[in-house]
């Protein structure tokens, strides 16, 4: 055996032996001796891909194919440098040369198929899996990666498979357990998912992707404090781990820790500053705590991201910063294509069921004590059933609260798909025959627009929800007014709209406050002085609107304002702005959440006035606000979140609290403050419109909407695809607030 033989198969052992350092120092020895010795180049080449150094081995590959053209391993090992150097088309093409020159190359058709992966090739490298697996039917990494092409392609059932078999022939395989949870995940077995990530992390402690993804899983079984240990077992073990920061930061928000979220959201920025959706839940989380400190900023970039078709906020973060009907829509339309985009193996969307009544459908998370569901409770109740059959889909957490219980009453059939994929519930509501389904959720807090991605129903409707368009090219229509979307503004919205004619916030036509008798010393209020009430949630309160506030409490004397307090930041910062402004910072008190509405109602009534906010207006609490009888004066923005107060106003009879300038606003809020006899009319107006005005006349808006359903199915039944709808008062106008229907 010569000197270089020897020097070889010394390398080749370190190599073996994951030394390849070691290996590299004999390779080179061997080309000082041979400079075309083929196998030493390619293998030189190989040892700086196993050490991270792909450009620097790509020469000695390159080299290697020079001199032997048809050197299968080292076109395998070019294909792999090249792939970690995204060079993905030039990796595919050295594939390809190895397969021709050895086709039953189950390797080969491996890594093809990984980097058919990596340029979103799924179709492909499923193709090429199974070819591998075609050769070597016990190759465990091949079913693995074949398990995560098909469920990238959504076919979850067939990758829990891929998975399990991996597993049978290799049962020490980490990350097919890992992907086992995540595609059980997907299909919403999530108990099931548990136990994989477990076992994953039996075998692997130091997994930090298993933390994270156990992490989320727990979050959606609401084990919110086993998911942030997760968390933070994950960044324990990678500190630059950009994922597991923001999904600490989505968990510490459902539990209301805004603060947390913030720094979160700031150090996912710090390791990438193109994370998806991260610049808009870190501008919105610190809205929640009224922390500006770099509020222009933030916004400046914000805004100019969106400008850019970048993905760098949800829809509903962006709608409580100043923005652009435009710049909202487009948004919409960037997170949708991330996330929700259309699928085209969804089914034909032209089918027309035929019934005796029209089947609504109504999904969303928040049929229980939430906004949402105390708004739509009336309305489910009132539906004419000798013209509609009436389904409610959730897909919240599931509650016991009576708020819950009312709304499973108030359908005629009550379906919990929280657990089901997107595809079952789609199939399901195809199965009933579902003619119009509507979403209640749109981009808010536990969304699944991709339901609706699937065309579950010939006929799809956006309402309520986030306050603007979905930006989904499947939304047929998006419920509105004329308030808050004149027709000038349609271009900036994805949907047709369909117009009711009054206020498009449906309001029950009851609400009961409490007989309590407040005081004002209750809640730290002087005994004294005019009272400003704005009982929005905080991250709607911005720089603007406060600057304004504060100047009307210098033109009011011995005023106070009385705001909500989210979370402990909102006081200090607040009070510590007032103070900055010149305001004593007492005169800023603050409401602490009551456990009965009927109590909350109650108090609104020590109020004189409620001021709205600008850009995203009070809309649940405005309406709150005047059942209870306290006026609200408005300002009308520009995009549809800061148009909605003015669209309550109208329908309850009061335009003339609808200013059009922050200048009007101000003096309207002094002159009202200091005009007695001037808010005592508007009261008194108020009260006497709340029986006789549409804003709460819930039947009413049953016929409405009712309608504008009804426009829908026909045009649909007739062919024609979706248009604008205005639905008229015209025969039904004169139905009386008493009127009830009984389900």
């Amino acid at each position: 055996m010569t000197n270089i033989d020897n020097l070889f198969n010394r390398a080749i052992q370190l190599h073996k032996m994951g030394k390849p350092l070691e290996a590299r120092v004999f390779y080179a020895q061997i080309l000082e001796e041979i400079p075309t010795h083929v196998k030493a180049l390619n293998l030189l080449g190989a040892t700086y891909l196993q050490t991270g150094e792909h450009q620097k081995g790509l020469p000695f590959i390159e080299q290697a194919l020079a001199i032997k053209a048809d050197f299968l391993e080292a076109y395998n090992n070019l294909g792999i440098a090249l792939k970690a150097l995204k060079r993905y088309e030039e990796a595919v093409s050295c594939y390809q040369k190895a397969l021709a020159l050895k086709p039953d190359y189950a390797l080969g058709y491996y890594n093809l198929g990984i980097v058919l992966k990596e340029l979103k090739r799924y179709e492909e490298a499923v193709s090429c899996y199974q070819k591998a697996l075609a050769l070597k039917p016990d190759y465990a990494e091949a079913h693995n990666n074949l398990g995560i092409a098909l469920k990238e392609l959504k076919r979850y059932e067939e990758a829990a498979t891929c998975y399990q078999k991996a597993l049978a022939i290799k049962p020490d395989f980490a990350d097919a357990y890992r992907n086992l949870g995540n595609t059980l995940q997907e299909l919403k077995r999530l108990e099931e998912a548990v136990p994989f990530y477990q076992k994953a992390l039996a075998i692997k402690p130091d997994y930090a992707d298993a933390y994270n993804n156990l992490g989320i899983v727990l979050k959606e079984l609401q084990r919110h404090e086993e998911a942030l240990a997760c968390y933070r077992k994950a960044l324990a073990l990678k500190p630059d781990y950009a994922e597991a920061y923001n999904n600490l930061g989505i968990a510490l928000q459902d539990l209301g820790r805004h603060e947390e979220v913030a720094a979160c959201y700031k150090k996912v920025l710090s390791i990438k500053p193109d994370y998806d959706f991260a610049l808009g839940m870190y501008f919105h989380s610190k809205a929640h705590c009224c922390d500006w400190s770099d509020f222009d900023e933030t916004l400046q970039e914000l805004l100019g991201g969106i400008d850019a078709g970048k993905v760098v906020s949800t829809p509903f973060s962006l709608q409580a910063a100043p923005s652009t009907p435009a710049q909202q829509k487009r948004c919409a339309e960037i997170c949708v294509q991330k996330k929700y985009a259309v699928l085209p193996s969804a089914e034909n969307i032209n089918r027309r069921y035929a019934h005796d009544k029209i089947r609504l459908g109504y999904f969303s998370a928040d049929f229980h004590d939430h906004p949402v569901g105390k708004l739509t409770a009336e309305l489910f109740e009132q539906h004419d059933r000798s013209k509609f059959e009436v389904f409610g889909f959730s897909y919240g957490a599931t509650k016991t609260d009576s708020m819950r219980q009312r709304i499973i009453t108030a359908f005629d059939h009550f379906i919990d798909i929280r657990n089901q994929p997107d595809q079952e519930i789609a199939t399901l509501a195809r199965h009933l025959e579902i003619d119009v389904a509507i979403d209640l959720t749109g981009h808010t807090s536990n969304s699944r627009i991709g339901i609706f991605a699937r065309h579950l129903a010939p006929i799809q409707v956006k309402f309520l929800g986030d306050p603007g368009t979905t930006g989904a090219p499947y939304i047929d229509y998006l419920i509105a007014d004329p308030t808050v979307i004149p027709v000038e503004h349609q271009q900036h919205y994805s949907e047709k709209i369909a117009y009711l004619p009054n206020s498009y916030l449906v309001n029950g036509s009851h609400r009961q406050i409490s007989e309590r008798q407040f005081t004002r010393s209750e809640f730290g209020l002087p005994d004294e002085g005019f009272i400003f009430c704005g009982f929005n949630v905080n991250f709607k309160i911005s720089p603007i609107i406060f600057n304004t506030w504060i100047k009307i409490l210098k033109q009011v004397e011995g005023s106070v304002l009385w705001l909500t307090e989210g979370n402990a930041q909102v006081r200090h910062n607040l009070r510590n702005e007032a103070r900055k402004r010149g305001i004593a910072p007492e005169r800023l008190v603050f409401a602490k959440r009551m456990d009965l509405l009927s109590d909350h109602l109650a108090r609104y009534q020590l109020a004189d006035l409620f001021l709205d906010t600008f850009i995203f207006n009070a809309h649940t609490t405005a309406s709150d606000s005047l059942w209870a009888g306290l006026p609200v004066l408005t300002y009308l923005g520009e995009a549809f979140p800061g148009r909605v107060a003015a669209s309550l106003l109208n329908a309850i009879g009061l335009p003339e609290l609808i200013t059009h300038s922050h200048e009007e606003y101000q003096a309207l809020a002094i002159e009202l403050a200091t005009n007695p006899k001037k808010l005592a009319m508007i009261k008194q107006q108020l009260a006497k419109n709340r029986g006789t005005h549409p804003l709460f006349n819930a039947v009413l808006f049953t016929r409405h909407i009712e309608d504008a359903f009804t426009q829908m199915w026909e045009r649909h039944q007739a062919s024609l695809l979706p248009d604008h709808i205005y639905v008229s008062e015209q025969g039904i106008e004169n139905i009386p607030h008493s009127e009830q229907r009984q389900k």
